[in-house]
């Protein structure tokens, strides 16, 4: 007992939900990883250009008999060869330097996607939360209702008893009572609902029936696109163009490797045990010429630049309308609520009069039961644009990220 009027009296708000919800998404867990494993990437490349050592065994026996077999003359009979090699590749610092840029970009963009997906969740996350909040809303109203009716009732009651009222105006208020109250029992099942679909969004466990706080939106004071995180990803891919045409630049630089060996290398022809030694070198590739493939790569990196700037330009263009949209639905939006909240002050006004005839026996019921109606439907208005307007909110704080 003690467990379940803990979890009833339980308040959460939107940000209790978004918190256990970003902390419970596998994809933001995925991206964090991928960029642990980028982190390795980059040790493993400086890794890559420090000297590599490696054993090396080669024997190889080719018999001879009474002139047949292979010619002796090229292979020697036998090769026995124990060595340890050590190579080492020579990188200008700014070659380097430009690899590691690359990886940090891929970081970076990393970050900007892991940001909009944050905003994404949170989008999705306050969607759901407003759906819940909105039965809330409508349950607080119609158990307000409610109370009011059957307060009504009792008097009602009495005054058809004594004859005041017909019986059949009695029974029409009793049908209205009692709609009201299946409404009521259909709202808390879909609120139940809502609340476990806001569960399930978030990752939550969780079946216990809990109260839930107004939303509450940050500043709507929107940043230019220039300035917000979904247009960063069109930045990071420019640099990420740059760098892949410089690093094409530097693949086309000549090459140089150093190598060196030493330990045992023989064919036994003689004297074996004096053909321990060690040998060094040093190896440079230049281009000369590969069908034209150096110019082929950055006409590919132009077309790519050329796609990214088709790509930013609609994103402000679509950016700059979408906000603009927004902020007028949310203007007709609040114009629609300030005008059923003055229609509400006369039907609340309407109601009061009846419920002064209904206590001196004045009121003709229909007239009653229809000025109800004309309340719920005025405050239903108000209720669902209020919804709407929150849903908008949340829309517009999306882009709210810089």
């Amino acid at each position: 007992m003690l467990t379940g009027f803990s979890a009833i009296g339980q308040e959460k708000n939107l940000e209790d939900y978004i918190r256990v919800g970003l902390s419970n998404s596998p994809f933001l867990k995925d991206l964090k990883n991928q960029q642990l494993s980028n982190a390795i990437d980059s040790m493993r490349l400086l890794a890559g250009y420090k000297p590599q050592v490696n054993g090396l065994s080669y024997n190889y026996y080719a018999p001879s008999v009474n002139g047949w077999g292979y010619d002796v003359a090229i292979t020697n009979g036998t090769n026995v060869s124990q060595l340890v090699v050590a190579t080492q590749k020579l990188v200008s610092k700014q070659n380097l330097a430009n690899q590691q840029e690359a990886i940090r970009l891929l970081n970076e963009s990393l970050t900007v996607a892991g940001k909009i997906s944050e905003q994404d969740l949170k989008r999705t996350i306050g969607a759901q939360y407003i759906t819940a909040y909105g039965d809330v809303m409508q349950l607080q109203f119609n158990r307000q209702l409610n109370g009011l009716l059957h307060k009504e009732e009792q008097l009602l009651k009495t005054l058809t008893q004594k004859g005041v009222y017909r019986q059949t105006d009695y029974l029409s208020f009793l049908v209205n009572l009692q709609q009201q109250e299946l409404l009521i029992t259909q709202l808390n099942a879909q609120y139940k609902n809502d609340i476990a679909a806001l569960n399930y969004v978030c990752g939550i466990r969780d079946t216990n029936t809990v109260t839930i706080a107004a939303p509450i939106f940050d500043s709507l004071l929107l940043p230019e696109a220039e300035s917000s995180v979904f247009y960063r990803q069109f930045d990071i891919d420019s640099l990420k163009l740059k760098n892949q045409s410089t690093q094409i630049a530097f693949n086309y630089k000549p090459k140089v490797s150093l190598y060196a060996d030493g330990g045992f290398f023989s064919s036994f022809a003689e004297n074996a045990y004096k053909n321990f030694g060690v040998s060094a070198g040093v190896s440079i590739t230049v281009p000369i010429y590969d069908g034209k493939q150096k110019k082929m790569q950055f006409d590919k990196i132009n077309i790519a630049e050329q796609t990214r700037q088709y790509y930013r330009d609609y994103f402000k263009t679509q950016y700059q309308q979408q906000v603009a949209q927004l902020y007028l639905q949310l203007n007709n939006v609040q114009q629609v609520i300030n005008e059923a909240a003055r229609q509400l002050s006369f039907n609340e006004a309407l109601i009061e009069a009846n419920r002064k005839l209904l206590q001196t026996g004045d009121l003709h019921m229909p007239d009653y039961i229809l000025a109800i109606a004309n309340y719920m439907n005025t405050k239903n208005i108000i209720t669902q644009n209020s919804i709407t307007r929150l849903q908008l909110l949340n829309q517009i704080n999306y882009f709210n990220r810089k």
